[in-house]
């Protein structure tokens, strides 16, 4: 699977961690992100990778910044971008079924890295549900 990542200054680490996860599973990653630890500006990585998915360069998104707030609400911006502030397992597959997200967002101040894989593995697994999901997921856009 095509994934693309993408982090703020808060990120760096975590998108280090899940990118190595994520191609030794054997997915293509593509980096969005800073690889830095400098302070940057959010929206200048979010925009990039919800684009990505918007032309279908890649199939779904992580994105990660300290609290997960402003990559999306600045990913969700985009017409076509489900982005889901995720801080346990359960949260990631209910984005996934009811919601039918496709870009998962990561608190990195407020989950380990073990648990921010655990939520990626699970978002990458789960299905949408569909059924009366559907109807209420083609009403998220305007």
């Amino acid at each position: 699977m095509k994934i693309s990542i993408a982090n703020d200054h808060a990120g760096t680490a975590y998108k280090e961690y899940l990118t190595n996860y994520l191609t030794n599973l054997g997915h293509e990653v593509k980096n969005f992100g800073t690889d830095s630890s400098d302070s940057v500006d959010y929206p200048d990585f979010a925009h990039p990778l919800a684009e990505s998915i918007t032309k279908k360069e890649t199939e779904l998104g992580i994105l990660i910044c300290g609290s997960g707030n402003g990559i999306a609400m600045t990913a969700n911006k985009h017409a076509q971008i489900r982005a889901a502030i995720c801080w346990n397992e359960e949260l990631a597959a209910l984005a996934r079924q009811h919601n039918n997200a496709n870009v998962i967002c990561i608190p990195a101040r407020f989950v380990s890295q073990e648990l921010a894989q655990k939520m990626v593995e699970t978002f990458l697994k789960t299905d949408f549900e569909g059924g009366r999901h559907e109807r209420r997921v083609e009403k998220i856009s305007c």
